[in-house]
């Protein structure tokens, strides 16, 4: 069978760590392979590689690091079919989708390809008689990346790309449940001309993690997974004294107002909640019915949701494939169980489905809620399926307290013909991320993704400018070029 290894100082190597982890295909419920689980060790390795290698990359000229991204998206590009069959493969999400997820990967290394540009300081001549001041950004050092499995190209693009345009070398600690596409990106950053050690990948479980939370070496950690994982990621990351930015979980509202085009708003909430198996951190899991949008939105939905095509990812037609893994699967039947006994009204249930060929897959069919309360647990916990609640509220402001109650802000949109009900609801929303008659508000590279609340914790968000920030710490100069210095006892000042 298989072995997955590591990436370490531009090798691939099993490491010193006697563990492995079986990697699943989802949508034949088989092992595929068998991964090496990181020790302390091989995370030492990894870490030692890329302080190795970064003083000769820190000082490497924006210019240059450019052309790399440039390279490296060239070769994303030729590549990006392969790449998507294979995240297909392990995560069980469509080829198309995959495919997706890999075009808005590509988007940052578009834009890290600026970075001279994004690294330009500020210069102020003859702050005093005499005097200067600039400042500029210059690179932390060693910086580590802790990705989840529900896109495993994209989000360690979120990451990687910017870190590196920035002179930062890194280590990836991607999801072990479909950790391949990590190793074809390191080997894409290699064909593309960066040095060995600039880029490193270890995989691993919470060993992993808690050796690169720990490390000296590391100057910051990036992650994206769920809020427990990230309280406890930024935790135990500034304790250690990194800068870290975690993001958490979601449960994104859609709000439904009775104007909208109903029709048009539930081809919208088909693939916001069930696009990739619900398995999106900015997936919609909460329509937010107000008024009289009700009956006709469930009524929409209920046909929609039963005609879904479901079958594995490299099906042509399929609309959803299966789930990440049989645990996975469990989880969130249980969750759909617990909205039955709570009393919300199962309008299509998705438990028990099985797909002929594939009957060992992980794959649970698209499921309905209607009259959900906030008080039940499908609509309080982020249950990442194919799971979409409706709750009925009586206005907007109603639907605004709604979702500002609600501990995660992530994303949210509204549906709506009315420019004065979008702009209210824009401005007086608690959310990171909004769209206005957009399902799924993920911001372009050159801007930033983050929610607030218990979805994001740490000061920065990812990529786009806010990247940068992260990746890099802010240095001041003031400088003076007398014919000759007096001694001053006094605070200096301009004059």
């Amino acid at each position: 069978m298989q072995e997955i290894p590591h990436y370490i100082a531009g090798q691939r190597t099993t490491g010193r760590g006697v563990r492995r982890g079986d990697v699943y295909n989802p949508a034949w419920g088989e092992v595929t392979a068998r991964l090496c689980l990181a020790d302390a060790g091989d995370v030492d390795a990894a870490v030692a590689a890329a302080q190795a290698a970064w003083p000769a990359w820190a000082e490497t000229p924006p210019l240059k690091r450019a052309r790399v991204m440039f390279r490296f998206k060239e070769i994303l590009e030729r590549e990006a079919p392969a790449l998507a069959a294979l995240i297909s493969t392990e995560h069980g999400k469509t080829v198309p989708d995959a495919l997706g997820e890999v075009t808005r990967g590509l988007e940052v290394v578009e834009f890290a390809c600026g970075i001279p540009q994004l690294l330009k300081g500020e210069y102020c001549d003859q702050v005093g008689t005499g005097v200067d001041s600039y400042n500029l950004r210059q690179p932390l050092g060693v910086v580590a990346g802790i990705t989840p499995f529900n896109f495993p190209a994209m989000v360690p693009l979120w990451m990687i790309p910017v870190a590196l345009a920035c002179g930062n070398t890194f280590v990836l600690k991607p999801s072990e449940r479909d950790p391949s596409a990590a190793l074809k990106l390191a080997d894409y950053l290699h064909e593309a001309g960066l040095p060995d050690g600039v880029f490193n990948v270890v995989h691993g479980d919470k060993t992993a993690v808690d050796a690169l939370l720990d490390h000296p070496d590391v100057a910051a950690v990036s992650f994206v997974g769920s809020t427990p994982i990230a309280r406890y990621i930024h935790s135990r990351g500034t304790a250690a004294g990194k800068r870290v930015q975690a993001l958490g979980g979601a449960k994104n509202h859609l709000v439904v107002m009775p104007d909208a085009d109903i029709a048009q708003t539930a081809d919208a909430l088909m693939g916001a909640a069930y696009g990739s198996a619900g398995e999106r951190c900015m997936a919609i899991s909460v329509a937010v019915a107000v008024g009289d949008a009700a009956d006709a939105l469930v009524a929409e939905l209920a046909g929609r949701t039963r005609s879904l095509k479901i079958g594995p990812g490299s099906q042509a037609d399929a609309d959803m494939g299966p789930l990440v893994t049989r645990e996975h699967k469990a989880r969130v039947e249980s969750h759909i169980a617990a909205g039955v006994a709570e009393g919300a009204t199962l309008v299509v249930d998705g438990r028990g489905h099985v797909v002929a060929g594939h009957e060992n897959g992980f794959f649970v069919g698209g499921t309905l809620f209607d009259h959900v309360t906030p008080g039940m647990s499908i609509y309080q916990e982020e249950i990442f399926g194919p799971v979409l609640a409706v709750v009925r509220v009586g206005s907007l402001d109603e639907a605004i307290g709604l979702i500002n109650g609600h501990p995660f802000g992530n994303g949210t949109a509204i549906f709506t013909r009315d420019g004065g009900a979008a702009r209210e609801f824009t401005r007086r929303i608690q959310v990171g991320m909004v769209g206005v008659n957009v399902p799924i508000p993920v911001p372009m590279a050159f801007m930033s993704f983050g929610g607030w609340k218990a979805s994001l914790f740490g000061d920065h968000h990812v990529h786009g400018h806010e990247g940068v920030r992260f990746y890099t710490r802010m240095k001041t100069v003031t400088s003076r070029w007398p014919a000759r210095l007096t001694a001053e006892f006094s605070m200096p000042t301009m004059k």
